[in-house]
């Protein structure tokens, strides 16, 4: 039976799903997660809601507690997670509003704690496989999810998560373009590598929301532009996550 983790990031803290007097708080060996779960049921299927940078959305990106919020999952016996982000398109066809499901991502954090691994004592190392590391499977399920509610959607793209909570300089911005880079967000790394490690199957639902600062002729990215233009396409990512769920079963 699929038990589904939803982690709500930018724009999708406090998603509207559930009876919010239902809480999970759970401790974990890494500290607490950085909100408490909030458990539900989506067409017979068991969902529990994670807000990444809490409720309220007072977290920042480097700040993010992942591996206590991973290892929580876990412990509900979560079998899946979906995602959500907002990011930064590097690409002219990657347009504000669209979503995308990346399928690699470029790891440009520098002080993030990004492994359950991290020991050399005996049984407490190891180097994790990291090659395909979103599911393909759940990507798919996206990806044909979109197409039926006929959403404007890409699913390929590389994500480079940068430590934030800054913006990119239209120099950094460029640069990534040159890496190979489509998208820019400051979330999916290391939550993805953790996720990968504790063997859940993750997907992101990545909300394109600007251009970031490499396009010559568009205002660069803003906090305020993002926000609007994810609050403008919420019920697409809502209606996704419901229609994803369904296929699921």
């Amino acid at each position: 039976m699929n038990k589904i983790a939803i982690i709500g990031g930018t724009g999708f803290e406090d998603p509207v799903f559930f009876d919010k007097s239902k809480k999970i708080n759970i401790n974990t060996p890494y500290g607490k997660p950085a909100s408490a779960i909030i458990p539900g049921n989506i067409h017979g299927t068991e969902i529990f809601i994670l807000s990444r940078h809490g409720r309220k959305h007072t977290i920042p990106p480097t700040q993010v507690n992942n591996k206590a919020n991973i290892y929580a999952l876990k412990e509900l016996g979560c079998t899946h997670i979906l995602a959500t982000t907002a990011c930064g398109s590097l690409r002219e066809e990657i347009k504000p509003g669209d979503l995308v499901f990346p399928d690699q991502f470029i790891d440009f954090t520098r002080f993030r704690k990004n492994t359950f691994y991290n020991s050399f004592e005996e049984g407490k190392l190891k180097h994790s496989p990291m090659a395909d590391p979103f599911s393909e499977e759940l990507r798919s399920v996206l990806a044909e999810s979109a197409k039926k509610l006929e959403f404007s959607y890409h699913n390929k793209a590389t994500i480079i998560t940068i430590e934030g909570p800054r913006f990119s300089s239209r120099a950094e911005s460029k640069m990534f373009r040159h890496w190979g880079a489509d998208i820019i967000n400051m979330s999916t790394a290391p939550e993805l590598i953790l996720a990968n490690e504790a063997g859940i199957p993750y997907a992101a639902i990545a909300m394109s929301t600007d251009y970031d600062s490499w396009h010559d002729n568009k205002d660069p990215v803003s906090w305020e532009g993002v926000l609007k233009v994810f609050e403008e396409n919420i019920s697409n990512v809502t209606n996704l996550i419901f229609q994803s769920i369904l296929r699921m079963k």
